[in-house]
């Protein structure tokens, strides 16, 4: 996939997850940061439970990338301090 591609699925993701987590995004540059990260946790994640990860710009990629960023939100709330309701 390349690098747009990567940003591309990295915003939709990034402010899907931001909306699950705490109901509001995080910002533009934070996330597509945010989405993109998510897309490596989530794909890693999935591989640990021997499913396949992000394999492309896909629905199922979007959906490996959202569940990514929602942990990864979900930890960066848990470290920072901030509420997440």
């Amino acid at each position: 996939m390349s690098v747009i591609g990567w940003i591309i699925l990295g915003l939709i993701a990034g402010f899907i997850g931001s909306k699950i987590v705490n109901k509001s995004g995080q910002g533009f540059i934070l996330d597509i940061v945010l989405g993109i990260v998510g897309a490596v946790a989530g794909g890693f994640i999935f591989s640990l439970f021997g499913a396949t990860g992000v394999t492309g710009f896909n629905i199922y990629s979007l959906i490996v990338a959202v569940i990514g960023s929602v942990v990864v939100l979900w930890v960066y709330h848990a470290i920072s301090g901030r509420s997440s309701v």
